[in-house]
């Protein structure tokens, strides 16, 4: 390719760029604004001064350090228990023959071609009957394990060698004894892999948070910031300052994690 194309290309990636990070440099300079200053037409870009009360105000406003701890233990308790019993399932899927494996294997993929709303209504008269309802148990339990993580992981572990697990076989190990000490390990970019996208879905999660809890004391960051939306106006400089808040953990956690999460996807997929 030659200058012309590459200078093509690289202003298309910026042009792009922009576009993607816009809405974000928005929410920061909305979040030092005025109330009159974010809903003037036509829309003010700089603000006239920092106005670094409005995050101050989030903290007053509503329990949001309680939101963000109910948003960190049931985010942390998913992304633990899915690494756990994504990898065990995967691993059997993926290493032990068993009768009924593949049809077994074929049920949980199932799960991924149904839209998550259609069991909506069957998994909130569950938490009922279980008595579960308002509780961070209900935003916990149904996400310790996915049918994404299983075939995400089975897949990598599909990738390793046999001669590993033979020659662990010939030294005595038993099946979990090989998944822990030896695939275990080696998978670890897939386990981070995983446990990004878990942690995202679950620091996100909107709708289900607002279904199965009534109770404000129970309700994660995004459910709780849903409810600074009034029917008669909208506080967007305390929103903007709420919502930076509240994706500063995830945003920090890729940019740490971001060399493994990549490694992790390219490896997954590199057997079938």
């Amino acid at each position: 390719m030659n200058k012309t194309g590459r200078l093509v290309v690289h202003l298309i990636l910026i042009a792009g760029a922009l576009l993607m990070v816009g809405p974000f440099i928005w929410m920061i300079l909305t979040s030092f604004m005025s109330l009159g200053e974010s809903t003037r037409v036509p829309p003010v870009i700089i603000p006239s001064e920092l106005r670094w009360q409005n995050y101050l105000r989030v903290f007053t406003s509503f329990p949001f350090l309680r939101f963000y701890w109910n948003t960190f233990s049931t985010t942390v308790a998913k992304v633990v228990g899915q690494v756990f019993f994504c990898s065990m399932a995967a691993y059997a899927f993926a290493r032990i023959r068993f009768p009924g494996r593949d049809f077994l294997f074929l049920l949980i993929l199932s799960v991924l071609m149904v839209p998550s709303q259609a069991y909506i209504i069957p998994r909130y008269l569950l938490m009922a009957d279980l008595g579960w309802l308002n509780t961070l148990t209900a935003l916990t339990v149904p996400g310790l394990f996915s049918s994404f993580g299983t075939f995400l992981l089975r897949q990598f572990f599909l990738s390793l060698p046999t001669e590993l697990e033979e020659a662990a076989t010939l030294d005595g190990c038993n099946h979990f004894q090989i998944y822990y000490k030896i695939f275990a390990p080696l998978a670890k970019s897939g386990m981070i892999a995983l446990a990004i996208f878990v942690a995202l879905w679950s620091w996100n999660d909107l709708m289900w948070p607002l279904i199965v809890n009534s109770s404000p004391l129970k309700m994660p960051l995004s459910a709780g910031l849903s409810t600074l939306q009034g029917q008669y106006g909208t506080d967007f400089p305390l929103l903007m300052a709420g919502s930076l808040m509240a994706i500063a953990p995830m945003i920090l956690m890729f940019i740490i994690l971001q060399n493994q999460f990549v490694e992790g996807i390219a490896l997954t997929g590199s057997k079938g």
